[in-house]
């Protein structure tokens, strides 16, 4: 079994003596203290040196990428023509089934290999005995540092400090060029103030200034390929009548040269602008589709690099630029700001007012999502911001409809339903089960209660009985006060079997409705007593009465 060691120097191959040494990883540190006892278990068997740091970087850079280089397979090809059938033990997986593939060569790679080259790597200067110290150190150093400019020089579209530079300049030069332009319109307006009111454009105003001079020969130039007819003609009427000074030829050479600095400028501006885009659909292409390279390249700026911008959550993107406000809006116990740099993105600024806030928390969710891809993504490629865009541009067309629906298009969740069950349990009676006839009172009083009418059908037939009673012909129209009698006894007799009737059901009847019949029974006795506190008071009015009418016949 064989060890494939990389070094700066070159790749050596050791020969493992004792295999059994890999199952027991937990203590082979040990086994390596000194080189004597790690001799014992490795061996060198080939060195395959570098001839200079270019093979070497070339190795290193072929390793990485999971590649067999070309001295690698110059030194394997030898190990496999003289031992066909052992294993090789490679620290990196990749580079391992890269061999494999290769030259066909069984390759293991483990936490056991893991730790063996650990082990190795303590002891390497002694068990790489042809190699100077000086000389690994000088190797490794150079390596080290054709190594890193080697990945700066890889991907050079992914640095990010170009973006950031060139927006601060771009920003820069719009500051200047306001300050000249101003500058300008003040300083050529003491001589012809009627023209900054006309011509509006600061690049056509600074290129009439530029080929006209003073306004004396406004009337002699041709204009035509800067302005339109119509303002060309208002021009050249203004400044007949102009209520401008005088200026001499120094002055107005000044202003000239000024004009050329702002044109130069200006179209360095534009050149900075298109360097912009390029670099920043280079870099991160679906967040300049979402927001647009001028705000996608300030936000970057503003988070210092588009790795901090993308471990920025998307409530930070919305607000990103407006701390000032939001640690204002937070000691004064307002409202928090809705936007920051991503207000100056295109799909906020179409949007109306009132939807504003929304379409600018939906563009930073999107924008978080489309910085992470470019950041961390491999193959990174503009359709998913493309995707996103259009859900965007649709949402935004649904709000300014007034169509208020989930944006992910997810369906609502159901109402819950509430169900109350009811309890049917019913309890097995195990005197009724008998055939023989029950001897006992209870099981008697239940049977009569269950068997019994209810209170309802007593009530239904009585008024049955009353109506049949008064549709008979063959009764009189007035009754004799002895039937009346009769009825009343009648009426005694059903309402002694209803009370019986209902003392036995009350027996198999639940708690509620004796709670009821107590409740019916106290409102009956406070009526008596309310009837009974009245007697006595119309006894004492009588008396008074009679004890008036005996003063007065004694009078």
């Amino acid at each position: 079994m064989f060890v494939l060691y990389e070094t700066p120097a070159g790749y050596a191959i050791f020969k493992l003596l004792d295999d059994t040494k890999l199952k027991e990883i937990d203590n082979l540190y040990l086994e390596f203290e000194s080189p004597e006892q790690a001799g014992k278990i490795v061996k060198l068997k080939h060195f395959e040196k570098f001839a200079d740091t270019t093979e070497a970087l070339s190795a290193a850079t072929a390793a990485v990428e999971g590649k067999v280089s070309k001295t690698l397979k110059k030194a394997l090809k030898k190990l496999v023509v003289e031992d066909v059938q052992n294993q090789l033990l490679v620290a990196d997986a990749k580079l391992g089934n890269a061999i494999k593939d290769k030259l066909s060569l069984q390759c293991v790679s483990n936490t056991s290999v893991q730790e063996l080259m650990r082990c190795i790597r303590n002891q390497s200067e002694n068990l790489l005995s042809g190699l100077p110290k000086k000389e690994m150190t000088a190797m490794s150093l150079g390596l080290a540092h054709s190594l890193s400019r080697y990945k700066l020089k890889f991907s050079p579209d992914k640095i990010d400090t170009m973006i950031v530079q060139a927006q601060s300049l771009l920003d820069d030069l719009d500051k200047e060029l306001n300050n000249y332009m101003m500058r300008v319109r003040e300083w050529y307006g003491w001589h012809f103030p009627e023209l900054g009111k006309i011509l509006t454009d600061n690049v056509a105003y600074i290129k009439t200034i530029k080929i006209v001079g003073t306004r004396d020969n406004m009337a002699d130039t041709d204009l035509s390929d800067i302005l339109m007819e119509e303002l060309e003609q208002k021009v050249k009427e203004a400044a007949e009548i102009s209520m401008g000074t005088e200026i001499s030829e120094e002055d107005i050479i000044n202003i000239q040269n000024l004009c050329d600095e702002i044109l130069a400028i200006n179209e360095y501006r534009a050149h900075l602008s298109e360097y912009l885009k390029t670099r920043m659909m280079a870099m991160a292409p679906n967040l300049t589709v979402l927001v647009g390279e001028t705000v996608g390249a300030r936000l970057i700026a503003h988070a210092g690099s588009l790795v901090n911008l993308a471990k920025h959550p998307a409530s930070t993107v919305q607000i990103l630029g407006s701390e000032k406000a939001l640690f204002r809006a937070l000691k004064t116990k307002k409202d928090t700001p809705k936007y920051g740099l991503i207000y100056h993105a295109s799909m906020v600024g179409s949007a109306s007012t009132k939807n504003k806030g929304r379409i600018s928390r939906s563009l930073a969710a999107k924008a978080s999502l489309a910085t992470r891809v470019d950041a961390f993504g491999d193959d990174v490629t503009m359709e998913l911001g493309i995707g996103h865009r259009a859900k965007l541009e649709t949402r935004l067309r649904m709000l300014e409809e007034g169509i208020n629906t989930k944006l992910s298009g997810v369906k609502a969740k159901a109402k819950l339903q509430k169900f109350h069950a009811v309890s049917e349990v019913k309890t097995f009676k195990v005197a009724t089960d008998s055939t023989l006839p029950s001897t006992s009172k209870k099981v008697k009083m239940e049977h009569e209660a269950e068997n019994a009418p209810s209170l309802k059908k007593v009530k239904i037939e009585k008024d049955a009985e009353e109506e049949d009673a008064s549709a008979s012909p063959e009764e009189p129209e007035m009754q004799t006060p002895n039937k009346k009698k009769k009825k009343k006894k009648d009426v005694k007799e059903v309402k002694q079997q209803t009370v019986e009737m209902t003392d036995v059901a009350e027996e198999g009847s639940s708690k509620k409705k004796k709670k009821k019949m107590k409740q019916e029974q106290e409102v009956d006795e406070s009526v008596l007593e309310e009837s009974v506190t009245e007697a006595p008071a119309s006894d004492k009015k009588d008396k008074k009465k009679k004890k008036k009418k005996q003063s007065e016949d004694d009078e």
